[in-house]
């Protein structure tokens, strides 16, 4: 999820898997998977960078989730 800015300054929170394609006509233009269509304030390259800041948050957060798992079962074989 990434927050945004729609044009009336409302904050909008977005599930960034939704987002089909991403342009600037000259507002910055967000089509869902579904047709809808968002426009936002931030520029089509702020969009990128918080889509990617939130991926490699999730996938730091799965690799430290993945290293507590094996660490707990590494232990648990170590005591038996």
């Amino acid at each position: 999820m990434i927050q945004l800015t729609r044009l009336n300054n409302q904050a909008l929170i977005l599930n960034c898997d939704l987002i089909k394609f991403v342009e600037s006509a000259p507002d910055t233009v967000l089509t869902l998977v579904s047709g809808e269509k968002i426009l936002v304030r931030e520029s089509p390259e702020d969009v990128l960078q918080r889509v990617v800041e939130f991926r490699r948050d999730v996938m730091v957060g799965h690799g430290a989730q993945n290293a507590a798992a094996q660490e707990r079962t590494t232990r648990g074989t170590e005591d038996g």
